[in-house]
């Protein structure tokens, strides 16, 4: 059996389908085709446009996986509505009984992953009967962009659902999972090929202004790091797939350090538009090194350029300057609030504290697993006029759908922690000048041991859905008894128990369920994860 359901997408500018013969066999003049694209250099670039277009709407429908990555950690709560399904919820406790009619809870994102995949596979199967004109360099950066986009494409989906369908062609065939090594084999190999043939161009600001969020020789060097620390934990390896060594990482992370021109922000609130307002410092800022871009035009007539997402995170229907109207999903887990000292300036730029902040939240009712806590870095904003900031660009826009923010995938302190954490000789420095942001005058030095830089990662990354990942290459059993817990917390106002059963975690190995509609589709050619 073979389906197209769940792999294909036609490239949003032309026809993947041949045209039909007629007694002239002439080609069409009005649409591109395979037939008559994919010929010059402006075609490449418009095919690799579509890539990132791939890339950005993963998370247009289903769960984001920045959102279900806190939720499934220490971080946060399912939360959402009183009134919703247990969707959420049984992402949050690894238990398929807290929702049993949710099959296809991740079904919107895995097609649109394996239709991104797609459209990165068209062009790399294409990419030799393009005329480059003799430019190399060009060639060489398309293909590396491609390449990229697929591999965290791919990271993506093998670390949500462990074995995968492994597509490197732009296929339809209905082929069995792959196992974690091959699908990871392929990953190393297309980073390593971005990392080693895109250009060694630095930041700066006028750079960022024209070029922001395409994937520089930088975000290869980090993605490495960040695909050999997962991988060679969680499987416990030596290295990444047998192709990337520990120290090649560590010379690749050096690298990006040394000759990237990014640099931390003086001040971290910065880096967030609902914690610092006015002072802001903006979209590719130094400190991004990758960002998956967002703008305000999606609309519900087919444009899904915006964040769809961040709308889960904010406060549950009510808004308070500067904070806008959400859904309430993920709220912070008060232990995380209560990590942080006092003196870490982290805490107030990442969490909204309902109590702290004086605000006065009326809609408990409405909100499930209410905490007083939400995640501030991906807050829906209003201005003083309690007007969306959606609204102030855009008439046909909605807060639902054409929230702006980008998302930063990879920020310059994650590549200083992780080349201290795989052991830079200079492990210290790095450590020490993510915690002198963080502290300030109030800095104190400790050890970069891998326990303290792992607690340093914690806070410095919440909310940008990189805590549940950390857990896991720890170990599915560490993972699991760092999230389970017994507690207390209000559903509609109400005092209700809840409960995160540590079993959960270490019979489904951490992974989420594959979409039975998927299954049913590949004539069970897929097999579900364990648990599920």
């Amino acid at each position: 059996m073979k389906t197209t359901k769940f792999y294909i997408l036609a490239l949003s500018f032309i026809t993947l389908g041949g045209c039909q013969k007629d007694f002239l066999d002439s080609e069409p003049i009005t649409k591109g085709t395979e037939q008559n694209f994919y010929r010059t250099k402006a075609d490449a670039a418009r095919a690799i446009v579509g890539c990132y277009d791939g890339l950005q709407t993963v998370w247009a429908a289903g769960i984001a996986l920045p959102v279900a990555a806190e939720i499934m950690s220490d971080n946060a709560f399912g939360g959402t509505g009183n009134s919703d399904g247990f969707g959420y919820q049984m992402i949050d406790e690894f238990d398929k009984q807290r929702s049993p009619a949710d099959v296809t809870v991740f079904g919107s994102n895995w097609s649109a992953y394996y239709k991104a995949v797609y459209r990165c596979n068209v062009l790399l199967s294409k990419i030799d009967q393009i005329n480059w004109e003799g430019d190399e360099l060009a060639r060489m950066t398309a293909e590396s962009e491609a390449r990229f986009l697929r591999a965290y494409l791919y990271f993506d989906m093998v670390r949500l659902w462990g074995n995968i369908p492994l597509l490197t062609s732009p296929s339809a065939e209905n082929v069995p999972q792959s196992g974690a090594d091959e699908v990871y084999k392929q990953i190393a190999e297309d980073l390593k090929y971005a990392a080693d043939n895109l250009p060694e161009t630095a930041y700066t600001a006028e750079w960022a202004k024209t070029n922001g969020g395409r994937i520089t020789k930088w975000a290869a060097e980090a993605l490495i790091g960040r695909v050999f620390l997962y991988y060679t934990g969680y499987y416990n390896k030596p290295d990444l797939a047998g192709l990337i060594s520990k120290a090649q990482v560590v010379a690749y992370l050096e690298n990006a350090i040394n000759k990237s021109g990014h640099g931390l922000l003086t001040d971290f609130t910065t880096l967030w538009p609902a914690a610092s307002v006015e002072k802001y410092a903006g979209e590719d800022n130094k400190e991004t090194v990758f960002a998956i871009k967002y703008t305000y035009t999606s609309n519900y007539n087919g444009n899904t350029d915006g964040n769809h997402w961040m709308v889960m995170t904010g406060m549950r229907e009510q808004s308070s300057y500067p904070y806008g109207n959400g859904w309430g999903g993920a709220t912070v887990n008060p232990k995380l609030w209560n990590a942080f000292s006092n003196t870490d300036t982290r805490r107030n730029a990442s969490i909204i504290s309902i109590g702290d902040e004086g605000i006065a939240f009326a809609n408990k009712p409405k909100q499930r697993e209410y905490t007083g806590y939400y995640n501030k870095k991906y807050s829906p904003m209003i201005n003083k006029n309690g007007t969306s900031m959606v609204e102030l660009y855009t008439t046909s826009g909605n807060f639902m759908i054409s929230q702006y923010q980008d998302f930063v995938s990879i920020r310059y302190a994650d590549v200083l922690l992780m080349a201290a954490e795989l052991g830079s000789a200079s492990a210290q420095e790095y450590f020490n000048q993510v915690r002198q942001r963080a502290y300030g005058n109030n800095y104190t030095e400790i050890a970069a041991t891998k326990e303290n830089i792992l607690k340093e990662r914690r806070l410095e990354f919440v909310g940008e859905g990189l805590r549940y990942w950390d857990l896991l290459r720890q170990g599915v059993n560490t993972a699991a008894t760092s999230i389970a817990e017994t507690v207390t917390l209000e559903n509609g106002g109400v005092a209700t128990p809840k409960t995160i059963s540590a079993a959960k975690i270490i019979e489904t190995k951490g992974l989420q369920q594959i979409p039975t509609d998927q299954i049913n589709l590949s004539n069970n050619v897929l097999k579900q994860n364990q648990g599920w």
